[in-house]
């Protein structure tokens, strides 16, 4: 698996410029007129919340290579758990697209997914300065709570309401990624054999800004053919999807396991 082919659909979680226990307000406004695209829309009624990630520790200490190792294990153990949920998600919305075009991106994002868990986060984990893998992995409540909503979204609701709330993982990535690359190739011009610096950086790839770019287009589609509570909807799942991104990153270093049985 090469870099641009992880970056391409890396999708993953993301955390805030505030305490990690609180998650932003976000206001949902009238929607936008015409002239407007839809994702422009979104982006700016997610300001206070993308802050947040901007902000997160995690991703921080992920960029300039001082998180513990064993939080990146979980990130990468937990990312894994999520791209099996997140392609049966994908693939739902591959199959009910009205556009076959956009079909086909859905699709191939999900294969995409599906060969990333199988081989990249094999290779990332066999690595011994990560520590030892445990006998079983469970989905943290973030992870589960995540991919569970994306995949009741695209099942239950929209089509386009399912596309919004994929959206977040497309696009937070392609944003954070620049920063994140470049903090990642100072660590490694210090330091060559850091563990993790050298796959940060491929953050940026070209070929997942790309794919971000075009997620955004399909759901500008989407929400084109969308009625004014349909695009209510589907601000609030953009919302909540973008929520889970920050819960996901940050309780990769700040854990919360769940209830003894």
């Amino acid at each position: 698996m090469t870099p641009a082919n992880l970056m391409q659909i890396i999708l993953t979680k993301g955390c805030p410029a505030m305490p990690h226990t609180t998650l932003p307000e976000t206001p949902l406004p009238a929607p936008p007129g015409e002239s407007t695209r839809f994702t422009d829309h979104l982006w700016d009624v997610t300001a206070d919340l993308r802050r947040a990630i901007d902000g997160l520790e995690f991703l921080r200490r992920l960029g300039d290579g001082t998180l513990p190792v064993e939080s990146f294990r979980t990130y990468i153990e937990q990312d894994g758990l999520y791209l099996e949920g997140y392609a049966k998600a994908l693939a739902l919305l591959a199959s009910r697209a009205p556009d076959p075009v956009d079909g086909a991106f859905w699709a191939t994002s999900a294969a995409t997914a599906v060969t990333v868990e199988k081989s990249l986060h094999a290779d990332l984990l066999g690595d011994p300065r990560l520590g030892d893998a445990p006998t079983s992995l469970e989905h943290s409540p973030a992870c589960l709570g995540y991919v569970s909503y994306l995949t009741a979204t695209a099942a239950t609701d929209s089509y386009a309401v399912g596309a919004a709330a994929a959206l977040p993982c497309f696009w937070i990535y392609a944003e954070v990624g620049r920063t994140l690359a470049a903090s990642a190739r100072e660590v490694l011009a210090a330091d060559p054999d850091h563990p993790y610096a050298r796959w940060v950086t491929t953050y940026d790839a070209e070929d997942f800004q790309v794919s971000a770019a075009r997620a955004r287009e399909v759901v500008d589609a989407a929400a084109r053919g969308a009625g004014p509570d349909e695009r209510a909807r589907m601000t609030r799942a953009f919302v909540v999807a973008l929520r889970y991104e920050l819960l996901f990153w940050d309780t990769a270093l700040h854990t919360t396991p769940w209830p003894a049985a």
